[in-house]
């Protein structure tokens, strides 16, 4: 598609954008600090590609956090620079294509009628007759694949206390004593969800950023906020019918004069409990530095494929880590081969499997991780390229 250049559109700023690889056949996000190139209004931009002597409409999307960021995809091709034009010029608002949706104590984040991931803000218990103690909330489940298959799993009987895709810490250190917020069994602490920060609808990604709370139970029934987190979920609008690209920020400190040290422990983070579809027999595992399932546990990666058979077609994740977290590249904790006979998968990076991580008060911790999420199959190569993208945005240069 090409639109013709009037009389009435000015070119406020060409943008060339260097891709790392463009012949990946992945789409890449790019970004730039729109308040430096223009202070017009949103409602009258528009951004192009220059393709010979076509002008291809690309969507965009603005955030406002302090200042303007410019958020659009670039599709994959054979060129490594790609060449953009911001216009102004009268045209209706983009259509939000990723959307948000409140009901029932659960948010989903849809792609037009398709649901991609959904929320729980609301507390859900155990089933009945087990203790309720293992009621959670602030959680991710169903996390679907493009096709629409369910890759996630909440309170299987073997582990009431997985919950699809959560992150609480397992080993920690706080006032004197041992706490566990992942074993939630034990009742001694919990995570949950406190309020709603935002949420977005865009024609580029959508999501919302959520506060949670780490609660230590103290004696005599008295609770105690360890850690406040702020939890950032972003969904990318698919480009085809075979993935698309979820980006999980967590940042954390401590909620009061009390520091935290989160000990060595070999699982803890960002926990991912996936569809019970899946065993030794039709699933695998391949991270960066080569491991396999037989191998990959207890081992460093930058980022790690799961992937498998699951309602006669092939859907998984590249879980990615991005360069700055705490101990990258990060430990795996991959389920053995033979957990529960059939072997169960389950994948988490453990950024505290091998050293400990004091949280002091007064600072905040950030960790960023990208799940591409997808039907088919995943190659190594494709993989790097993804996580190229990720920790190595492309270069945006504003031209003359």
């Amino acid at each position: 598609m090409s639109i013709c250049i009037s009389g009435h559109t000015q070119k406020i700023a060409t943008l060339e954008v260097e891709l790392t690889n463009p012949t990946s056949g992945l789409n890449t996000i790019a970004q730039t600090n729109l308040d430096a190139i223009t202070h017009l209004t949103d409602s009258v931009l528009s951004l192009v590609e220059i393709e010979g002597n076509k002008r291809i409409p690309v969507p965009y999307q603005i955030e406002n956090d302090g200042s303007r960021t410019l958020y659009w995809t670039v599709s994959p091709g054979n060129l490594k620079k790609r060449i953009f034009e911001l216009l102004k010029v009268s045209k209706p608002k983009n259509p939000d294509h990723i959307t948000t949706k409140a009901e029932d104590g659960m948010l989903t984040i849809q792609s037009g009628n398709k649901n991609l991931l959904r929320y729980y803000f609301k507390t859900l218990y155990p089933p009945a007759g087990v203790d309720s103690s293992f009621k959670r909330s602030g959680f991710i489940h169903p996390l679907w694949s493009p096709h629409g298959q369910v890759l996630t799993r909440i309170q299987p009987k073997d582990h009431y206390h997985h919950y699809g895709i959560w992150n609480p810490w397992t080993h920690v250190l706080y006032e004197g004593d041992t706490i566990d917020f992942w074993n939630i069994g034990g009742k001694k602490a919990t995570v949950r969800f406190a309020n709603f920060i935002s949420t977005s609808n865009g024609s580029v990604f959508g999501g919302y950023e959520a506060l949670h709370e780490h609660v230590v139970f103290k004696k005599g029934n008295h609770e105690k906020v360890a850690i406040n987190e702020e939890q950032s979920i972003r969904v990318y609008q698919p480009q085809n019918e075979d993935y698309y690209v979820v980006d999980i920020t967590s940042k954390m400190n401590c909620a009061n004069t009390s520091p935290v040290l989160l000990l060595a422990y070999r699982y803890g983070g960002l926990g991912w409990r996936t569809t019970e579809q899946w065993d030794n027999k039709n699933s695998e595992v391949l991270s960066s530095e080569g491991k396999t399932r037989k191998d990959a546990d207890g081992t460093l990666a930058k980022w790690c494929i799961v992937q498998g058979a699951v309602d006669n077609d092939y859907a998984g994740v590249v879980m990615m880590s991005y360069p700055t977290n705490y101990n990258h590249p990060e430990p795996l904790r991959i389920w053995p081969e033979n957990q529960y006979g059939r072997g169960d998968m389950f994948a988490n990076f453990a950024p505290t499997k091998n050293k400990d991580w004091l949280l002091e008060p007064g600072k905040v911790y950030t960790l960023k991780y990208r799940f591409l999420v997808y039907n088919g199959h995943f190659t190594k190569e494709k993989a790097e390229s993804a996580w190229q993208d990720f920790a190595h945005p492309p270069k945006v240069t504003l031209k003359p």
